[in-house]
């Protein structure tokens, strides 16, 4: 970014230095500096590319099978991309051309999974272009360990994140988890977003749900994401739910601990009194 003359007086400039909000910006006369105001449509553009930009299904299928996975392409009942934003719903539903095919899939491959993996271009095709396949890979490591029965890839064009409960209920699979782009922010084209369910099916509202967001480099790392997922996992499993009544507490310190990883305790209290 064009530095401003008045930068060296300005007392934000420490905290500029530590965010990639938009403060300490400077000013010219009552306007944003000319440098600050380009930055400005530069990261609006990339937003609104990232939102339009085509899924690149053939090209993530293509690399998935060079890891050995295979995968299916499913479309929603959008159409297009214009039917896809200006009707949610659509997106939410597969087309009845994608629900027969997963059909006669399913009864070919009797018998469910644990968990059903759902790929999705979202609102940027951009974050799954960028990190499906590096954090399946780190999610692959652990399910595999754990002996977790995985669907293959299932890419969904058009795709809302409800649209994993109808094929999560017709693969019969214990668990879903949908891969998909969330909406750009002006510092964050490419956030991928985690949405996992228990006991998918039609009909299930976002408080089922649980969301692991932000994955990117920039945000949660890949592997750090793929821990939280296995955590929200076993214990859907020992519960028997998901959503708002399952808390993400994978990375919850115990106070009374003795480990020294566990004695910096929670930066807003303070260290744990000995």
């Amino acid at each position: 970014m064009q530095k401003h003359p008045s930068d060296s007086q300005n007392p934000w400039l420490e905290l500029r230095r530590l965010t990639p909000a938009r403060i300490a910006l400077g000013r010219t006369g009552t306007s944003l500096p000319t440098g600050a105001q380009l930055d400005f449509q530069f990261a609006h553009a990339q937003a609104r590319d990232a939102v339009h930009l085509p899924f690149d299904h053939a090209g993530l299928s293509a690399q998935l099978a060079e890891r050995g996975r295979d995968s299916l392409l499913l479309h929603s009942a959008a159409t297009d991309r214009h039917s896809y934003l200006q009707r949610p719903d659509l997106g939410r539903r597969l087309s009845d051309e994608s629900a027969q095919a997963l059909r006669e899939y399913a009864q070919a491959h009797p018998g469910g999974v644990d968990l059903a993996v759902v790929v999705a271009d979202g609102l940027s095709a951009l974050a799954v272009h960028r990190h499906t396949l590096p954090f399946l890979a780190r999610m692959e490591e652990q399910t595999a360990a754990e002996g977790w029965s995985l669907s293959p890839v299932i890419l969904v064009e058009q795709g809302r994140v409800a649209v994993a409960d109808e094929i999560g209920q017709l693969l019969g699979a214990k668990m879903t988890v949908i891969l998909i782009g969330e909406r750009p922010g002006l510092s964050s084209p490419d956030s991928l977003g985690l949405y996992f369910t228990y006991q998918p099916k039609v009909g299930l509202t976002d408080a089922y749900r649980n969301c692991i967001s932000n994955v990117r480099l920039e945000g949660l790392s890949y592997g750090m994401a793929a821990h939280r997922l296995l955590y929200l996992m076993r214990e859907a499993c020992r519960r028997q739910l998901s959503g708002v009544n399952l808390k993400d507490e994978a990375q919850v310190q115990t106070l009374d601990s003795d480990s020294p990883a566990d004695m910096k305790g929670n930066f807003l209290l303070g260290p744990p009194q000995v």
